[in-house]
């Protein structure tokens, strides 16, 4: 027979909580941009996320079918980032000089603010041009992009200006001497100032 004591000590015992973090999968596509950032896509693996997350690496199969969904998450959320940041700057200017401005800042203060952003995008442009499951990604970025530059522009010449941020942010990322590169204000308004005559 059981006595009193033992049988309320075993009730008194709780059971083992299983840990719930609702936030896990933002936190993975998170550390996925960091390693991303840092080892590019090719160094990038479930292990090396996992750890950067600070989760088990079980935790990445769960959140994720496979390598692909999860570069997909942390690319979409990228672009959509960065596109919300061109937005909202575009929203802000009335006349059309003060657009020119707005690209030329969004240029230098934004993409190549941070290393990582221009590390990020240059990724994404490899493997969007090697695998076309990532070209929804790029397309809806420069489809955003193009609207807002249409708020101000007609769209050929967003367009172009859309083209010319694209090439400036290459440049910026590839060359030698970065101090080098074209002067983006004086870049967009050249062109624009042709397309007038």
């Amino acid at each position: 027979m059981k006595s009193e004591s033992g049988a309320s000590n075993r009730a008194a015992t709780p059971a083992p909580v299983r840990r719930v973090d609702p936030d896990r999968r933002n936190k993975i596509i998170d550390a996925a941009l960091r390693v991303i950032a840092t080892e590019g896509v090719a160094g990038t693996s479930h292990r090396k996320v996992a750890a950067a997350a600070d989760v088990p690496l079980g935790s990445m199969t769960y959140h994720f079918t496979g390598m692909d969904e999860l570069l997909h998450s942390a690319f979409s959320r990228f672009a959509n980032n960065v596109a919300e940041r061109f937005d909202k700057r575009m929203a802000q200017v009335l006349t059309q000089d003060d657009a020119l401005l707005a690209v030329a800042a969004n240029i230098s203060d934004d993409i190549f603010a941070e290393q990582h952003d221009l590390t990020l995008t240059l990724e994404l442009y490899t493997l969007a041009a090697r695998n076309p499951a990532f070209r929804d990604i790029t397309t809806q970025w420069m489809g955003r992009t193009r609207a807002a530059l249409e708020e101000h522009f007609d769209p050929t010449t967003a367009r172009l200006v859309d083209a010319l941020i694209e090439g400036l942010t290459i440049h910026r990322a590839l060359d030698l001497n970065p101090d080098n590169a074209p002067n983006p204000g004086k870049a967009i308004r050249r062109i624009t100032t042709d397309l007038d005559h």
